[in-house]
Formats: C-alpha cells, structure tokens, sequence
C-alpha cells in the first residue's frame, strides 16, 4: 500500500510534466509541484514505516514482558480465596478451570473458601506485619469490600494493563469494568462474571408475579408466610433491599453521588423503610426474624417452605430445573422498573508471594474459552465484549443453551440498574437492621 502511494505521487508528476509544453512558467510550476508531491509521498510512507515499526516494537516488548511472567508462575501453587457457598462453581474451578491451568501453565490452583469478610481479615494481617509470602493470592471480591481493601493498600497493583486477555476481549471504556459499585478500579481487579438480580416464584403454587413494589406487597398479603428474604448483610438480601429503595424512593439517580452520612441516607430512604415494615407482617416468621443467607433461602424454596426466592445468578433458576431441584412451575421475572446489575471481579493480594502465577490465572479466566464454559456450565453471564471475539469464540456463545424458566437476555440487558456507590451500602444495612427486623 505504501509502495502504491509513492507510485501515484510519481504518476501524478509524470502527467504535469507531459502537460508542461505549453510555456516555461507552466513548466516551472510544474516541476515544483513533481518535488513537492514526490516529497510529500515520501514522508508519508516513513511516518507509516516508523509508526509500524515503533507498534510491533511495542508489542514485541509486551510479549516479552507477558511470557517471562508465564514463565516465573510455572511450577507455582496460586490460592484463590472466596465465598465457597456454591457447589456448581466450586466444582467448575476444581475440574475445569484448575485442570487448564495446571495442563496449559503447570500451575496448581488451591480453591480456599472463606467468607470475604474473614478473608479480609486474614489479609489485613498479613500486609500489617510486612508479609511478602502470605497465603492469600487471588482473592474473589467486589462492592465495599473491594473499596475497602484498596482504600486500605492491601491489593496488589495495579495489574490489569499486563494482562493479554484482559486488553484484547475486555471493554476497558465501560463503567461495568472501570468502576465498582461506582469506586474506580484503577487496574487493581479484573472483571471475573457478571450478575444481575432476578426473582423467580413457583408459578404453580402462585402463578401471579408482581412488576413493582405496590404489586410485591399484595402478593405477600394474599400468600402470608411464604415470602421472605436474606437478612442483610447478606449481599442477594441486600441487594434486594436496595433494588425496594430505587422502586420506592424514585430510582437510582439521587443516590449516586449522595454522602455516605447515615441521616442523609436515612431521610432519602425512609420511604422504603416504611415499605419493608408493612411487608413483615406477612413475610415468613412475620418478619420477627429472616434467613440468615442467600443459601438458606434457596434450601427454603427447594423444599417448597417458601414459593418465592431472589439471586444475583440471573440463569439460577434454569440451574435449578435442570437439576430437579426446584419446583417445576418455576419461572424468573423482573420488576419493570429494572434490576440492580453488576460485576464480580478479581484481585490479587499485595502480600501474595505469587504474584505472578496470580495474574496467569486471572488472565486465563478472561480468555474466551473459560468465559465459554462458564457461561455453559455456570451459565455466568459473561464480562467478554462480544464484538471483540474471533468469529469461533463467538459461534461458542452462540450455542449455548441457557435452559428454561429464565428470562432473555436482552430483557436483562434493557432492565439492568447500576449499583449504588459501595459506602452507600453499609450504611443502609445498618440502618434496615435497626428499622425493619421485628418491626
């Protein structure tokens, strides 16, 4: 193409010369036009060469850079700690994700469960006391624990623009992916699956399914003692309390930028407060006392004692069907007004004495054959942008068939709210907790 441009430029000059017999002065005008289109051609063509050249320079340099990365993590063990209360996905990590790293990179992966909120504790003493060989490597975080984390200097990073996978198939432009709970991520976690609230109810049990507040509060009335939800801080309880506020409280926008001072969040939120009491009455165990997690609820509406249940999985409820573990009639839905959406990420921490190994598995976990299977077995809505994969990697996603009972995905793209900024959220759980149980 270069070589063709400079040509042009040549032919051009040609054909003013040829027309050149007319007078000196023309001929004198045409030669300066010949230098300076011949000139200019040339220019362009070395601004090209070098710019080319200086770009797969640059790439050369970060390939350089990636595989002696891959090379120090191989032969390494890489813990990844993170609430283990979901046996499919643990079995996922044990049998798929594990078994590719350990084929692909000779790395062991260690699956280590434990609650964030203990993780965070482990790690806050592992940095405290100078440890650069702790226990924790990848960690399974987001929202205010993620904040709180880095706010505190206790991840490692930032990472994010060394990872292959992360920069070719992720929309680093997007809020989904450069903010948490509306705290920048600054590079220091990397999108691992997204989730949006659902509800799904046994519609053979109750066939009605309620588009908003007014209508959930006469759905609990007229089916008393077998509707609850999590006690917060439970993140799907509190995430659902949180979705209350936006139905009752005039949507998402006032909160946004809104001051995390508990009487400031208590008088924009008293409206949904006032809500959730006059619902206790006709919950489960009339709102005396709420199950004590996500897990529990799921168990109560697997065993038919409630006949409606909530996640933050928005293809739970096909999982279910498939396993013959929920109630035939069960079916998701949304309210019209949408439902709080947002993404779980990966970090690593600033004590891993793997860094290294910890970002090869991170990295492994974005490229569009374990995002695939995710998507497949977990049926994880993915974090890939889909305009960026190779046709192959898109025909993958393409042929996976999400089960029944669930609501389109398009549906939950149109309906997907943002999340409330992360020191937000504390703050409403402690106010529900004084305000609503036993209310």
């Amino acid at each position: 193409m270069k070589k063709r441009n400079l040509s042009a430029a040549l032919a051009a000059a040609m054909a003013l010369s040829l027309a050149a017999c007319g007078g000196s002065q023309t001929a004198a005008t045409t030669t300066a036009a010949q230098t300076e289109a011949v000139t200019e051609a040339a220019a362009s063509e070395s601004a090209e060469e070098t710019t080319a050249a200086e770009t797969e320079a640059g790439a050369e340099a970060e390939n350089a850079e990636w595989d002696a990365i891959v090379e120090k993590a191989k032969g390494t063990e890489v813990t990844f700690y993170g609430w283990g209360g979901d046996e499919n996905l643990n079995r996922w990590l044990d049998d798929v994700f594990a078994l590719a790293m350990k084929e692909k990179y000779d790395i062991t992966m260690n699956r280590v469960p434990m609650d964030i909120d203990q993780v965070l504790s482990q790690l806050a003493g592992e940095v405290q006391a100078g440890d650069n060989n702790g226990d924790i490597d990848m960690i399974w975080i987001n929202g205010e624990n993620f904040k709180s984390a880095k706010e505190n200097d206790f991840l490692y990073g930032p990472f994010t623009d060394q990872l292959p996978n992360y920069n070719a198939y992720i929309d680093t432009t997007s809020e989904d992916n450069t903010t948490d709970f509306a705290y920048p991520i600054d590079g220091y976690e990397a999108p691992y699956g997204k989730a949006q609230l659902v509800m799904f109810s046994d519609t053979e049990a109750a066939p009605e399914q309620p588009k908003n507040a007014e209508e959930f509060l006469q759905y609990v009335q007229k089916y008393p003692g077998k509707v609850t939800y999590p006690a917060l801080p439970d993140f799907t309880g509190s995430a659902f309390v949180r979705n209350i506020i936006y139905e009752t409280c005039g949507g998402y926008e006032q909160f946004m930028t809104m001051e995390a001072d508990k009487e400031t969040v208590k008088a924009a939120i008293q409206p949904a407060i006032d809500y959730l009491k006059s619902l206790n009455p006709y919950l489960w165990n009339e709102g005396k006392t709420f199950p004590d997690s996500s897990t529990t609820l799921d168990k109560m509406f697997q065993d038919g004692e409630v006949i409606w249940n909530v996640s933050y999985d928005a293809f739970a409820a096909a999982t279910g069907l498939e396993e013959g573990i929920y109630p035939a009639g069960t079916q998701t839905f949304l309210f019209d007004n949408g439902m709080i959406g947002n993404t779980n990420f990966m970090a690593i921490a600033k004590s891993s004495g793997n860094p290294e190994g910890a970002m090869v598995a991170v990295n492994e976990m974005e490229s569009p054959e374990m995002q695939a299977s995710r998507y497949q077995v977990l049926k994880t809505v993915p974090v890939l942008d889909y305009t960026k994969l190779p046709d192959e990697a898109k025909a993958e996603f393409d042929n996976v068939d999400l089960g029944e009972g669930i609501v389109p995905q398009s549906e939950l793209v149109a309906k997907r709210l943002p999340e409330m900024p992360a020191g937000l959220v504390p703050v409403i759980e402690e106010i529900w907790s004084e305000e609503v149980v036993g209310k």
